[in-house]
C-alpha cells in the first residue's frame, strides 16, 4: 500500500513539474458558442482551413481545432449529429474501442474508460497509434452535449509524449458542459 501511495504522489508531482518545466500555460476558453468551457495551450491558435483540409482531408472534419505553430499538436473538438445522453457514454467508449482497434490492430492502448468530470459522464480512449513515419499520441474523450455526441482529442508525435501526456489530461479534466 505504501508503494502506491508513494508512486501516486511521485506520478502526480511529475505531472505538476512537467507542465512547469515545459511551461506549457492553458487558459480556459468558451466554446462551441458557449456550449462548453475548455482549458487549451495559450500559444495554440486556431488552425486555418487550409491546414485543416490537409490534415483532416475527409468532410467529416472537425468543428474546430487549436493546433501549435507547427500544426504537430492538436486539440480538436467535433459537436457531431449523432444523439447521445449520459446513459450510453459507456456503448459509446465500447464502440469507439472496437472501431480502433479494426483500424489500428497494432496500437499501444494506454487507457479507456468513462469517468466522471465536472459532474458528467466522459467516456475517454488513450492510445498510440501508427503513422507514416511516427506514432501518434491519441487522447479522446466524448461525451453529450444538448443530446449530441460531442468528441474532443488531443494528439501529438510520439517524440512530444513526455512533456505533453500530462497537459493533455488536464485539458480533458477541465471539460465543463454550460
Amino acid at each position: 500500500m505504501k508503494r502506491i501511495k508513494a508512486f501516486g504522489l511521485a506520478f502526480f508531482s511529475i505531472t505538476l513539474l512537467s507542465a512547469t518545466l515545459f511551461n506549457i500555460e492553458l487558459e480556459t476558453k468558451t466554446l462551441l458558442s458557449g456550449k462548453i468551457n475548455l482549458k487549451i495551450p495559450k500559444s495554440f491558435e486556431i488552425m486555418s482551413e487550409e491546414m485543416l483540409k490537409v490534415k483532416y482531408p475527409s468532410e467529416r472534419r472537425p468543428t474546430l481545432v487549436y493546433t501549435n505553430e507547427s500544426g504537430g499538436i492538436n486539440v480538436a473538438l467535433n459537436l457531431t449529429q449523432s444523439k447521445a445522453a449520459q446513459n450510453i457514454i459507456s456503448v459509446y467508449k465500447d464502440k469507439f474501442v472496437e472501431t480502433f482497434k479494426n483500424v489500428y490492430p497494432s496500437a499501444d492502448w494506454k487507457d479507456k474508460n468513462v469517468k466522471e468530470i465536472n459532474g458528467r459522464k466522459v467516456g475517454y480512449l488513450e492510445l498510440i497509434t501508427p503513422a507514416i513515419d511516427t506514432e501518434i499520441y491519441n487522447l479522446m474523450f466524448f461525451t453529450d452535449v444538448d443530446g449530441k455526441l460531442l468528441i474532443c482529442s488531443f494528439n501529438c508525435t510520439k517524440k512530444n509524449i513526455p512533456e505533453w501526456t500530462a497537459i493533455a489530461k488536464e485539458i480533458m479534466n477541465s471539460l465543463k458542459v454550460n
